[in-house]
């Protein structure tokens, strides 16, 4: 019996798609392709989600590999215009507490850098959780399994009781190993209600 839905937070909870969002800004599928490489994609972003560098160390960083690869311009553009696209998601949030309501603990597991989690707090977005772990806080991103780990030894929680939603199959795949049930969120919450139901979380 399954009694804690975790949560990712980026494309889950919040909207965060940076691909889309750089065809949207730059039209071109080259420039889209390097200027992802450096900046979501880049070793930096891993160390911002991780916590070991601060938002000002890590855009530099990024800001120098762009002057050297000509992309300085657009680069500086997307790290002073992304926060933009983290759009809240109203019907997630309403599940949120449905499931709270229904008598299951709710918690959340993202890598998220310090600045972005500050901004998640001050939004509300975190307050209808039980709690949760940031990659920023523990120094760890998915999919280790010591972010897992965490989570469960912080609540003391059972990893056979947890059903974990992401929008990464590598981030669920490496839920599944450690024995959560697994739910990749695909499209809307429609079909993640019915993903639930599968594994008998109903909220009827």
């Amino acid at each position: 019996m399954y009694k804690s839905i975790i949560f990712d937070l980026g494309g889950v909870m919040v909207d965060f798609d940076p691909k889309a969002y750089l065809v949207d800004r730059l039209c071109n599928a080259a420039i889209e392709e390097q200027v992802y490489d450096l900046t979501f994609g880049s070793e930096e972003w891993q160390q911002l989600d991780a916590g070991l560098v601060s938002r000002f160390n890590g855009n530099s960083s990024m800001l120098k590999k762009a002057k050297a690869a000509g992309r300085e311009f657009e680069v500086q553009g997307v790290l002073d215009d992304w926060l933009h696209i983290l759009r809240p998601r109203r019907r997630m949030q309403e599940l949120v507490q449905r499931l709270k309501n229904h008598g299951y603990s709710v918690y959340y597991l993202s890598n998220i850098p310090q600045d972005v989690l500050e901004l998640f707090q001050t939004r509300g977005i975190l307050d209808n959780f039980d709690g949760g772990v940031a990659s920023c806080e523990v120094h760890i991103n998915k999919p280790d399994p010591r972010i897992y780990q965490a989570l469960l030894d912080k609540y003391s929680l059972r990893a056979s009781e947890c059903v974990f939603i992401d929008d990464n199959l590598a981030n669920v795949q490496a839920a599944f190993a450690l024995g959560f049930a697994g739910i990749q969120m695909k499209e809307n919450v429609g079909t993640l209600v019915r993903s639930l139901a599968t594994c008998n979380v109903t909220l009827r």
